[in-house]
């Protein structure tokens, strides 16, 4: 028996942390939620997410700045970024960064569940489907 996933959620804006953690629950996975970026990398230490959901724009530490902090302390933790704010230059510099997924928020609940299947290497949740022209850029 495999066991299930653990996904932290990171954003600032405490609605959209309780309905990714509905959603994902909903699909038999754990998740950790932080309200910023500062306390995800400090809880690092005492465990690490099989994936991050990680919003780019959060005051004082952004998606970026965690992205980098990730990558110096050599946590191959697969992240997928949200952002409400479709920035070309955003995008390409966080698919360049490691991101595996770059989504639009708002999130289709199934492109988001397909790029956390995608990002883990594990089965999608029976239902989720990758649909062309949805708000979902990989690398």
């Amino acid at each position: 028996m495999t066991r299930p996933l653990t996904i932290a959620v990171v954003d600032d804006e405490a609605p959209v942390r309780k309905a990714l953690g509905r959603l994902l629950s909903a699909s038999q996975i754990n998740t950790t939620a932080f309200e910023s970026g500062r306390q995800f990398l400090d809880s690092l230490d005492s465990a690490r997410p099989d994936c991050v959901i990680l919003d780019l724009h959060m005051p004082e530490m952004t998606g970026h700045d965690v992205q980098r902090a990730l990558k110096r302390a050599d946590a191959s933790v697969p992240v997928i970024i949200i952002t409400g704010f479709d920035e070309p230059e955003a995008r390409v510099r966080c698919l360049a960064a490691g991101a595996c997924a770059y989504l639009l928020k708002p999130l289709d609940d199934q492109v988001l569940l397909e790029a956390v299947a995608n990002c883990t290497g594990t089965k999608p949740p029976c239902g989720t489907q990758h649909r062309a022209g949805d708000n979902t850029f990989k690398n």
